[in-house]
């Protein structure tokens, strides 16, 4: 781009997209003086799911704007917690997060998953077909046009991405009432019904069972309890929300 030059200030959490001779306040940014903002934008290396208000000399504008010569255009990071209109808020997740999406189920988000990789495109026409909000860490996915709307999942620890995604989004939080393995709902079961589905020492040490509507998979209070009764009384201390399925 060698058209008019602005001055592009992005907010601080939106800087580590950017190489570093772009993250400081009011770098010197050519276009091509017909690209809007929101091309300016993402040239910088930010994906548009992450950006909030867009100001131009103070005034905020649409990532439809063409950006003239001299101005000063100021970027931020979305607002939270971050609303989707219109919808229920369901997530989708591409594979590199199954441990997220696992959690997400466990205090009984929607957060739809594939365990295989079925491709950009795919879950681009997945997001928006079913109208679920796209994570991932993958800039390049959440670029596509086609998804209903997107989500950069910023760290690689699945402890610091569930609080992320709950921070971001302030989901209602259900928890143990859905499936972690397929998504679906949970149901109450008595030993009886579920019993030729468990080992000998499962049947003869636990008593209170659920079992998913979808898959029927049988849940029990087993030797990893423990550690997800932690997960689910920290994220339920922390962001609250809890209501029913």
């Amino acid at each position: 781009m060698n058209g008019p030059g602005i001055e592009l200030t992005l907010a601080p959490e939106l800087r580590i997209f950017a190489p570093p001779s772009r993250r400081a306040d009011r770098v010197a940014t050519s276009t091509d003086g017909a690209s809007s903002i929101g091309h300016v934008v993402e040239s910088a290396g930010v994906p548009l799911t992450e950006v909030g208000r867009l100001l131009v000399d103070g005034e905020e504008v649409p990532v439809s704007y063409v950006p003239r010569a001299g101005q000063s255009v100021e970027v931020l990071g979305v607002s939270r917690p971050q609303q989707i209109p219109g919808v229920p808020l369901r997530f989708l997740l591409d594979v590199h997060l199954g441990t997220l999406a696992r959690r997400l189920r466990l205090l009984g988000v929607d957060a739809a998953y594939e365990n295989e990789d079925i491709g950009d495109p795919a879950l681009a026409t997945r997001s928006a077909a079913e109208q679920r909000v796209l994570l991932s860490r993958d800039r390049g996915l959440l670029r596509r046009r086609e998804i209903f709307a997107g989500a950069y999942v910023y760290s690689d620890n699945p402890d610091e991405q569930l609080r992320d995604v709950l921070s971001r989004f302030a989901p209602t939080l259900a928890p143990w009432t859905r499936c972690t393995a397929c998504n679906g709902p949970l149901h109450e079961a008595d030993k009886d019904s579920v019993g030729d589905r468990l080992e000998h020492g499962t049947h003869r040490s636990y008593d209170v069972f659920a079992q998913c509507t979808d898959c029927e998979r049988v849940y029990w209070r087993g030797a990893h309890h423990a550690r997800l009764e932690r997960i689910v009384d920290d994220a339920v201390a922390e962001f609250g929300g809890v209501g029913t399925a």
